[in-house]
């Protein structure tokens, strides 16, 4: 299992035509200097030496780790080891395995397209959890947001990717669009736009690892601070995820010098 993303397919962002509507978000206290720790952390992971041409093999294990924790996050934990055997069947277990597997493919369709996305996400993640014709169908009520969501994640900015990705992993998972998976689709979202927009274009490094070694319930304190739409809030947030990342970064480095090791 890896999350095989096309060469060349993740670049950063250009910059906005005009004002960038998120560039505020640096001046929220400390968020400014958690995103550059962030970032400094995974240039570390993509200057180890096993970048240069073993990187898929991090991306597999990071992918397998990544779905591990993400489900997690939403109650279900299950050890390594048996997931690695292929002995764990629990459904939400299973829906993040998928969605981790198809997160390389989405790449490119996520920039443009990100409501088809994360339609594709939820059938991923939902599959054995809700009917089927509810499976890539968000409720009436996420329409707005969603639709004000959309041009942050197919726009340029001048905001660390962390920043935006972040932003977008907030926004899913205290929308909730779809009622089911949703933790789930939303952090796969977060992880594509940081894929994506240049900051972890191998796919190395372990985000999801990073919030469950926060805790649960740090996570969702910091969740509801940022839904609750306050400048604190929503500055808790974004360096929860700057952290989260770095954490994600030493993730990805301890896998590549476990490769290392044989």
């Amino acid at each position: 299992m890896t999350i095989p993303v096309r060469p060349g397919a993740a670049r950063p962002a250009g910059r906005p035509a005009g004002p960038d509507p998120l560039a505020p978000l640096l001046d929220l206290p400390g968020v400014r200097e958690a995103a550059d720790a962030a970032r400094a952390g995974i240039d570390r992971l993509l200057a180890h030496r096993l970048m240069r041409n073993r990187s898929a093999e991090v991306s597999t294990e990071s992918a397998l780790r990544g779905a591990r924790a993400s489900a997690s996050l939403d109650g279900v934990d299950v050890p390594l080891a048996d997931l690695r055997a292929g002995s764990v069947d629990d459904p939400v277990v299973q829906g993040s395995l998928r969605v981790s597997v198809a997160l390389g493919s989405m790449v490119d369709t996520w920039a443009r397209a990100p409501g088809q996305v994360l339609a594709r996400l939820h059938v991923l993640a939902a599959a054995d959890l809700v009917d089927r014709r509810d499976l890539g169908r968000p409720a009436p009520h996420a329409g707005a947001r969603l639709g004000g969501l959309f041009p942050v994640v197919t726009g340029t900015s001048t905001v660390p990717a962390v920043l935006v990705a972040g932003l977008v992993h907030g926004e899913l998972a205290a929308l909730a669009p779809f009622g089911a998976a949703d933790g789930v689709v939303a952090r796969a979202a977060g992880r594509l736009t940081a894929i994506g927009r240049g900051l972890d274009p191998k796919a190395v490094s372990v985000p999801e690892v990073g919030f469950a070694e926060l805790g649960a319930e740090e996570y969702r304190a910091r969740l509801a601070g940022y839904a609750s739409g306050g400048p604190e809030g929503v500055a808790a947030w974004l360096v929860h995820c700057c952290h989260a990342t770095e954490l994600g970064a030493r993730e990805g480095l301890a896998i590549a010098e476990a490769i290392l090791r044989g």
